[in-house]
């Protein structure tokens, strides 16, 4: 398939820009990006090569765009020391202050036993892959900066470095405009979910729609914390607006950028239906938005209407699900309950993590990784798919553009649930798509491959095609 480019950074998108002038275009935005405040001062760009790749765009175009934004006075550069932003941008006026804190029934997951078998468990990134050294240079570097004060009870909302290091990252990579003191850093997504089901519940609230198929583990936990799912169902071009009006549900959860498990994005015209849409809250989880292969970057639904979404986003696939390192930035109006909601419930995230993330946010560490992964992960996606193509004619396979897993549907005929059960007999673990479904639906599976190299992957993919054809 040919590979759609685009940046993460600024959702660079050389297809909008002329035919002639490509300098003229980089330049523009990133002096634009300056002046809005996206790009605050200290934020470095991305290296020179590693722009022009995801651009497709020759070294010599970003070089000279960074030349003239130093010649104005704008960055600063220099060799082996990147380019940061120098000029202090015009920031937008607070909507509002942020007041200061105030004092499900799960079904068992199916295991393999330990070293034996391939888990293609969606949701599972590559653990091996954890940044490991530069985590640790990372965390002596903060031991020796930090103050005795530092390890006492901190902010409820997070560390406000890290806040600081969060607000100009996701305005660069997800197009948020934010505040430092509008982030709630939180345990990973799960507890900014738990948060708002506990805040709706308070309020009465007891119906909220989500997309179907969609997560079950997210379905299972709005349901443990007393919301009541309304599915609805989901085509290629996302939820169905008209169905999610149809149910009369106040709120409704999504999955935007990389919907779980389809993999599909929602598509322009259900994102105006979905603003259009007169309900209370959209819950929006950025799943799996940093891994793309063959699309242009996705900007988040926040900064359309932030009254409105409450973002959730997290480092578990990114890093590991085992920091609980996530961030929440909620309506205005919510802030402040859920403030001391998270206060009550633990008094505050983990310091020494949230510094380390900070620092690796500032020094491009963390993008980098992420660059890294991507590669990884996307020849880990190729050797998949190139022998499900092959063994696996009648089987549509999609969500393959980005994320870390695929969908295979599969014939009508097919029970995806016992053809799991098989495969785990074989050695295989996978997901039925019907495990995340309450409506009808055509049967599959969901494949995960961040988590193995790309021979165990066709192993993998050549037992299920055996199998599937018994």
């Amino acid at each position: 398939m040919d590979q759609i480019v685009g940046a993460d950074f600024l959702q660079l998108d050389p297809a909008t820009a002329p035919a002639r002038g490509l300098t003229d275009w980089l330049a523009d935005a990133l002096r634009t990006a300056i002046a809005d405040g996206r790009l605050t001062p200290g934020t470095r760009f991305p290296p020179t090569r590693a722009l022009a790749g995801e651009l497709a765009v020759s070294r010599g175009v970003v070089v000279e765009a960074y030349r003239r934004l130093a010649d104005e006075g704008l960055v600063s550069g220099h060799s082996g020391g990147g380019t940061h932003v120098l000029a202090q941008p015009v920031r937008r006026p607070r909507a509002e202050p942020t007041p200061p804190p105030s004092t499900v029934s799960r079904l068992p997951r199916p295991r393999l036993p330990a070293g034996e078998g391939i888990d293609l468990s969606p949701g599972v990134p590559d653990l091996s892959a954890f940044p490991r050294s530069t985590w640790l240079r990372a965390e002596r570097a903060v031991l020796a900066e930090t103050s005795p004060e530092d390890l006492g009870y901190g902010d409820p909302r997070g560390h406000p470095r890290l806040r600081a290091a969060l607000a100009p990252w996701l305005a660069r990579a997800r197009g948020l405009r934010i505040e430092p003191d509008e982030i709630l850093v939180v345990a990973g997504v799960a507890q900014a979910v738990a948060l708002l089901a506990r805040q709706l519940c308070g309020e009465g609230l007891d119906a909220i729609a989500v997309e179907d198929p969609g997560s079950r583990g997210a379905v299972d936990e709005l349901e443990y914390w007393g919301l009541r799912p309304v599915p609805v169902s989901v085509d290629d071009d996302g939820i169905r607006i008209t169905e999610l009006a149809a149910t009369g549900a106040p709120t409704v959860f999504l999955t935007p950028a990389h919907q779980f498990p389809t993999g599909v994005v929602l598509g322009p015209h259900r994102r105006r239906e979905l603003l259009e849409w007169d309900g209370e809250l959209i819950i929006e989880d950025d799943y799996d938005a940093e891994y793309r292969y063959d699309r242009a970057p996705v900007p988040a639904l926040h900064p359309s209407a932030p009254d409105r979404i409450a973002y959730a986003g997290s480092t578990s696939k990114s890093l590991a699900p085992a920091l609980r390192l996530g961030w929440v930035i909620a309506p205005p109006r919510r802030r402040p309950d859920l403030v001391a909601a998270k206060h009550a419930t633990d008094l505050g995230s983990p310091t020494l993590p949230q510094l380390v993330l900070a620092r690796l946010l500032e020094s491009g560490e963390y993008d980098r990784h992420v660059r890294l992964m991507r590669t990884r992960h996307r020849a880990r996606r190729d050797a998949l798919l190139d022998v499900l193509s092959v063994a696996m004619p009648a089987a549509k396979v999609s969500g393959v553009a980005a994320g870390l897993h695929l969908l295979v549907t599969l014939p009508d005929e097919i029970d995806d649930a016992a053809l799991a059960d098989d495969l785990r007999a074989a050695g295989v673990l996978v997901h039925p798509v019907s495990w995340h479904r309450r409506l009808p639906g055509p049967p599959g599976l969901v494949l995960g491959y961040a988590s193995h190299p790309p021979d165990r992957l066709r192993e993998a993919a050549a037992t299920i095609a055996r199998i599937a054809r018994k």
